[in-house]
């Protein structure tokens, strides 16, 4: 048995035995689950089709034959919740992934190299932090117009700048370690020192806090759909199905509540998840 698979086991026995680790990934695994099995199956999953209008009773409060309960319309309240949810897996894979690979180019590259290239890309990145991100993405979402795909694009313009920070950071450090130095006196070329001492070295961190803001893009694009910014109705989404519901919280609580909790569950499954993660890595750098 390789030292490396030694290391991953012991890393994922230390990550396992952590109430915050086993929760969360129990929340994020349903929620990846239910989400892909919506995208490949479509609305065969659910009971009742999401769109169609008196499936129920007006208003029904939660029961066995409608779970959430019923919406103004006689929808399926259920329904609509669970064929919206690949909308949030597909925007926040998007959204992080882009922003990660960016971040990890940008940020090594500034880190590593140093000088006037690390102060022009670092100021690029300024230029995005003097704009608050939700306002920024609220402007791009109304200039591109309402929709799924123009929402994910003004998140992915928005969301970058951390990552470039990060990921500089962690290069900063990484870059005055012995084995850097030993690589560039043997010859090595750069880009080979990025790829293979640099790259796998401050993947670590950037890992941990990409998981922590899956939680962080689920909540901004549901603030956004929420303003009518995202997908347009009848088709269901998180934010917009508060929006929706949220005049009859009074006389059907159910209605906002249900889709707000499931926003606040997989806020917390990705959070809890996030800080597992983070707390293992230094528990194993530490030991």
């Amino acid at each position: 048995m390789t030292g490396g698979t030694q290391q991953s086991k012991r890393f994922l026995r230390m990550f396992l035995t952590r109430n915050e680790a086993r929760l969360g990934l129990t929340i994020v695994i349903v929620f990846l689950v239910v989400a892909f099995t919506v995208a490949i199956a479509g609305n065969s999953v659910v009971p009742y089709d999401p769109i169609q209008q008196d499936v129920g009773p007006i208003l029904a409060a939660p029961s066995a034959a409608h779970l959430f309960g019923t919406d103004n319309l006689g929808r399926d309240v259920f329904s609509r919740i669970v064929v919206a949810t690949p909308n949030d897996l597909l925007v926040s894979v998007i959204v992080i992934s882009s922003s990660f690979l960016v971040g990890i180019v940008l940020g090594g590259v500034a880190g590593y190299w140093g000088g006037i290239l690390d102060e022009i890309l670092m100021r690029s990145t300024d230029v995005i932090f003097a704009i608050p991100a939700l306002v920024l993405a609220m402007s791009i979402a109304v200039i591109l117009g309402p929709g799924l795909v123009h929402m994910t694009y003004a998140l992915m313009i928005i969301w970058w700048p951390p990552y470039a920070r990060l990921a500089r950071g962690e290069a900063l450090q990484v870059s005055q370690k012995n084995f850097i130095e030993a690589a560039k006196t043997s010859g090595t070329k750069t880009l080979t020192i990025l790829r293979r001492h640099l790259t796998p070295n401050i993947l670590n961190a950037m890992l941990a806090y990409a998981t922590l803001d899956i939680g962080t893009v689920v909540v901004v694009y549901a603030g956004l759909s929420y303003l009518g910014l995202s997908v347009q109705p009848p088709t269901p989404d998180w934010g917009a199905m508060v929006n929706a519901y949220q005049d009859y919280l009074v006389s059907a609580p159910w209605l906002p509540l249900f889709p707000a909790f499931i926003i606040a569950a997989v806020v917390i499954g990705f959070s809890l998840l996030g800080n597992a993660l983070r707390d293992t890595i230094e528990a194993q750098s530490i030991s």
